[in-house]
């Protein structure tokens, strides 16, 4: 079986990396050092140079594939995803683009095509979980508190960023759609703020970002849903400190005679200040709470760069959920058609088990607590 990976960052040369043991693999990216390193771990893994934006050509350089993964840019992922679809092939996405992907239900039907989005850590299996848990319980609440971390922090931001920074900040501008009282409400980004302790993680601080996503629509029943993003204390103090004095504006302000966005300077700077170099030791860390029926559910995972394999964290934790997805398609697990958000897969007892034992092959545990 031949599989396309369209983007060969960190994340997507995990995915690339990881499904190569098992199917002939092409990986595609504008960017031929990112290519370049995919090949040297692992030759067997054919490269192609192309600007994934230039959508119209999908459907001629996919056409010898069996499956598609997206894992572009969550600015150009819903374009992507729209472009595979019509290209008639099944696929599983982990763009994590800012728009409804439901939208693509009906074409995705229409194309006879499976749909498997936002397939990783958060989204992903933080849904799978509530996916799982709603079809035998009636849930109360659901909060969901993630963070991929350096594991030795340095000032000033005590961060690095294990995907794209462009991405991250978009998370601490977009503002953050939670439920409350079964009502949808809108709050700024970085607003109620938490302290809480993690265990080996340490004490961090949790806060909104907009991270619910397909849950806010198909989990509407649900009176209490929330995701907060986890960092150590002190960054976001600086974060703030940036938006209020207007780093992270989209106005262009005039600069001599030219004419700057505030958000892309500052995009650019942070871009080199939260570089994680490839060896840098980071780590993953996440707890699912679930409320009803007199219990709480939670579901607590670390997971540290994994210096063997030269794999951080967030690809291994994102990556690997997203492969285990494919598989899910490939083995004839789950072949509906459409567009599934992973909640909507896991009420499928064998569904949800064949990703927690193959993210726990791969070292990724899951710890589960009942009280």
């Amino acid at each position: 079986m031949k599989i396309a990976v369209l983007g060969a960052g960190m994340v997507g040369r995990a995915i690339a990396l990881d499904l190569a043991d098992q199917y002939a693999v092409t990986s595609f990216d504008l960017h031929t050092d990112q290519l370049d390193t995919l090949r040297k771990r692992n030759p067997a893994i054919q490269t192609k140079q192309a600007n994934l934006r230039e959508t119209a050509n999908y459907s001629d350089w996919l056409a010898p594939f069996d499956l598609v993964v997206t894992a572009v840019p969550g600015m150009m992922g819903y374009a992507c995803l729209e472009a595979v679809i019509k290209s008639g092939k099944n696929v599983v996405d982990i763009s994590f683009f800012p728009e409804d992907v439901l939208q693509l239900n009906e074409l995705a039907k229409q194309m006879d095509v499976t749909v498997i989005t936002d397939c990783g850590v958060a989204p992903g299996m933080s849904n799978l979980i509530l996916g799982r848990y709603n079809a035998t319980m009636k849930i109360d609440s659901f909060a969901c508190y993630v963070g991929g971390l350096p594991l030795h922090p340095r000032p000033p931001f005590f961060y690095k960023a294990p995907f794209s920074p462009i991405d991250v900040i978009q998370e601490y501008i977009r503002p953050a759609r939670l439920l409350e009282k079964g009502r949808i409400v809108t709050k700024p980004a970085m607003t109620d703020r938490e302290m809480l302790d993690f265990g080996k993680a340490g004490q961090l601080e949790a806060f909104n970002t907009d991270g619910l996503r397909s849950l806010l629509f198909t989990m509407g029943h649900i009176p209490e849903l929330k995701e907060k993003t986890l960092r150590y204390p002190g960054h976001l103090d600086l974060i703030i400190a940036l938006e209020q004095s207007g780093f992270l504006s989209e106005t262009p302000v005039q600069i001599n005679d030219t004419l700057i966005s505030p958000l892309d300077l500052s995009s650019q700077l942070l871009l080199r200040e939260w570089k994680l170099e490839p060896d840098e030791e980071e780590f993953t860390v996440m707890k699912v709470i679930l409320q009803g029926d007199g219990q709480t559910i939670t579901y607590d995972l670390y997971d540290q760069y994994d210096p063997a394999t030269q794999t951080s964290s967030m690809a291994r934790t994102t990556g690997y959920t997203c492969t285990a997805a494919v598989n899910l398609i490939t083995r004839g697990l789950f072949a509906e058609k459409g567009v599934f958000p992973p909640e909507l897969i896991g009420h499928r007892i064998d569904c949800f088990n064949y990703v927690l034992e193959y993210l726990a092959e791969r070292n990724v545990n899951w710890k589960l607590s009942v009280s």
